[in-house]
């Protein structure tokens, strides 16, 4: 398995990880952000679309094509982290 994929496996189940590391060790974020801040803001924020993002970010052009698919989907695991974790707060309310 070579790095990238590793990175990917490490994106998917924690992305802040992913993105520190691929702040560390590559210069992929640099290339993907106008700015040290929108990469942090997104970090904090938006992690699976940040990751998914600077994954999908091709130096000459940009994103394109099938990496907004991907941005998209980051988009929607982030939703979805967002609200299940409402939903399982609300539950163990219930409970309570």
């Amino acid at each position: 398995m070579g790095c990238g994929c590793i990175l990917a496996l490490i994106g998917l189940a924690t992305p802040r990880f992913a993105i520190f590391l691929m702040w560390l060790f590559s210069d992929r974020l640099a290339h993907a952000f106008g700015s040290f801040l929108e990469a942090f803001l997104g970090f904090l924020i938006l992690p699976f679309t940040t990751f998914f993002y600077a994954v999908a970010y091709a130096t000459p052009g940009g994103v394109r094509g099938f990496g907004w698919i991907l941005v998209g989907l980051g988009l929607v695991f982030d939703i979805g982290s967002y609200t299940g974790g409402d939903a399982a707060r609300r539950r163990r309310a219930r409970r309570a």
